[in-house]
């Protein structure tokens, strides 16, 4: 297909400004078939992130004594935690390589395959000898198998979301959206709840094999969404698209080449979500535990709730985005994060379990609005033709200034100043930094699959 070939005729924008319902003869599918396939896309997402989870927490509580015992043991968290943020870097080579095949031969085949290589390079962390067995051997296993998991999820995550947000009614494309975004925290609750059930063994039990066993236990789960999976349906705008000839022949290098602007602003909005989420869930368990003196259990517990809040807020926030404006919730929940910052240490600091609950919901509900409406915001900002590639991309390198370096920073910023203080401005200057960001990113209000329009900030704001 050329640049110049004509677009499709697309339904009016609603007087808010939003896509108006289309035809019913247009409409091409019943009701159920989008929940089947947000039920499908929510699975294999939370499976996904449950995989990648277990890693994070072992990488905190486990793999500095069975992978890097030679070492002292603050230098031996680092490595460890260097491991959980090697993935990342592996994530925008997974979207860029998976985006490429999601948009040129569709959505459902590159689902089924990036849960195939998770959930096989999960299972063989699990088996992994240790360090004692097989001596350096292990540490560089482990990172390839953490590699494995990043390309993996790096192509999983604009697929799910594309996959629900095409199917669903412009109407509910917010909540079908941010019912994807809870994959995350089903997958933290269910990763959490795996240790869990682990932590009374004794010490010397879990690190010889009770820690292993999550990582086990990922093969049910396996299982049962590539049987879910495989009977959805592919997305309709991409098959459409598909029977018009309007896909692209390198959907990357048109993103690269003319949406560049629209994949930094993208990076850089996803920003203070990653950092506050990863520092609040991944680092906050060393932290709870080295410095305030808690119990594990204790903090697992506490990230286990907040993940419970989220569940329950990450939906709500994208309902309520289908009616009010989608970029307002998001920048909104953004300049909330970075003010409850600081006050979410202030509430850790009394260790008493209640307060520090509360700390946990102040900082995590303006995180769920953000997170909560990210997934449509940040599907409608790419044409359709390239949207995998540009959602993948965009979001992948987010990850990569922000989650895969947020505990190593704050690991290093404790040891540097011996306080708090230093995380906290690091958490709200990123969140500050996304706010802005979004400013000048703008929803499509209906997909484009003409012509693509120019780079530069102008493009950043036009709607098609």
């Amino acid at each position: 297909m050329t640049e110049h070939d004509p677009a499709p005729h697309h339904p009016a924008p609603a007087h808010d400004g939003r896509t108006a319902p289309p035809p019913a003869h247009e409409a091409g599918h019943h009701e159920g078939r989008p929940v089947r396939v947000v039920s499908a896309s929510l699975l294999g997402t939370a499976i996904e992130w449950y995989e990648f989870f277990i890693y994070g927490t072992a990488a905190a509580l486990v793999f500095p004594t069975v992978f890097f015992p030679d070492n002292d043991p603050r230098v031996a968290t680092l490595l460890s935690l260097s491991t959980f943020a090697v993935a990342f870097l592996a994530r925008p080579v997974g979207g860029a390589i998976f985006g490429f095949f999601g948009d040129r031969f569709g959505r459902k085949p590159v689902l089924i395959a990036t849960l195939a290589l998770m959930g096989c390079s999960t299972l063989a962390i699990g088996l992994l000898p240790s360090h004692g067995s097989i001596g350096i051997a292990a540490p560089l296993l482990l990172v390839l198998l953490r590699v494995l998991q990043g390309l993996s999820l790096g192509g999983e995550y604009g697929g799910a979301v594309l996959m629900s947000v095409e199917h669903a009614h412009p109407a509910r494309r917010g909540l079908f959206g941010a019912l994807v975004n809870t994959g995350a925290g089903w997958g933290l609750l269910l990763a959490n709840l795996a240790f869990l059930g682990v932590s009374g063994l004794s010490e010397e039990e879990f690190l010889a094999w009770g820690w292993r066993v999550p990582f086990w236990l990922s093969v049910v789960l396996l299982v049962a969404c590539f049987v879910v999976r495989i009977r959805i349906s592919e997305s309709p705008e991409f098959a459409r698209a598909a029977a018009r000839g309007e896909t692209r022949r390198a959907p990357l290098r048109e993103v690269v080449t003319r949406h560049w602007l629209l994949t930094v602003l993208m990076m850089l909005s996803y920003a203070g979500a990653g950092v506050v989420f990863y520092v609040g869930t991944v680092y906050v368990l060393t932290y709870g535990t080295d410095t305030l003196g808690m119990s594990r259990s204790t903090m697992l517990t506490l990230v286990l709730l907040i993940n419970v809040v989220n569940i329950v807020a990450i939906p709500a926030f994208g309902a309520l985005s289908d009616r009010v404006n989608r970029k307002a919730i998001f920048i909104a929940g953004a300049v909330a994060m970075a003010v409850l910052s600081p006050v979410w240490f202030l509430l850790l600091e009394t260790r008493s379990f209640t307060v520090m609950l509360v700390g946990f919901v102040l900082l995590f509900i303006p995180y769920a609005a953000n997170y909560g409406v990210m997934p449509t915001f940040f599907a409608q900002v790419f044409p359709a033709p390239v949207r995998y590639s540009g959602l993948s991309l965009g979001y992948t390198l987010g990850t990569v200034i922000s989650s895969a370096i947020a505990p190593l920073i704050a690991t290093s910023l404790l040891s540097a100043t011996g306080t708090w203080t230093a995380i906290a401005v690091y958490m709200s200057g990123t969140a500050l930094v996304s706010a802005i960001a979004a400013v000048w990113l703008r929803e499509r209000t209906a997909p484009a699959v003409g012509p693509l329009p120019a780079t530069g900030l102008a493009a950043a704001g036009r709607t098609e």
